[in-house]
């Protein structure tokens, strides 16, 4: 089991930012996912690997982010220790290609619309249900 960092990234009428996932990864090709998530490195903690995987992915410094739980999650090609982050800092992101197809805010009724069509990673979909059922959506 490997540790990895993920954001959310929420706006104040609850929006949510979400990566598309390119064509060409392993994992979920083409669905789209949580705004930010990476590996966490040897020695670092995982408030770090947020910073660089936050920079790396959507251009986003400086942000402020609070982190709401950790929590197990395994699929068929992988296990991961998940450190689960939420910022409302949104204003200065900037998509990086190389990471994603693109990026962009979904209304929580857009997602309810298209959750269990794949359309969103199944990891995704167990976030979004956490972070309604946290009130925070």
């Amino acid at each position: 089991m490997h540790p990895v960092v993920h954001m959310h990234v929420l706006k104040p009428d609850k929006s949510l930012l979400l990566q598309k996932r390119p064509e060409t990864k392993l994992i979920q090709p083409g669905k789209w996912d949580t705004a930010v998530g990476g590996h966490i490195s040897a020695g670092e903690n995982p408030e770090e690997a947020l910073q660089k995987e936050a920079y790396e992915e959507i251009g986003l410094t400086g942000f402020t982010a609070r982190q709401l739980m950790v929590y197990k999650w395994e699929s068929e090609v992988e296990a991961e220790l998940v450190y689960l982050f939420l910022t409302h800092d949104y204003k200065n992101f900037n998509v990086h290609t190389d990471e994603m197809v693109e990026a962009r805010f979904w209304s929580r009724n857009q997602i309810d619309k298209l959750l269990g069509k794949h359309v969103f990673t199944p990891n995704f979909e167990y976030e979004f249900a956490l972070l309604k059922k946290e009130g925070l959506l």
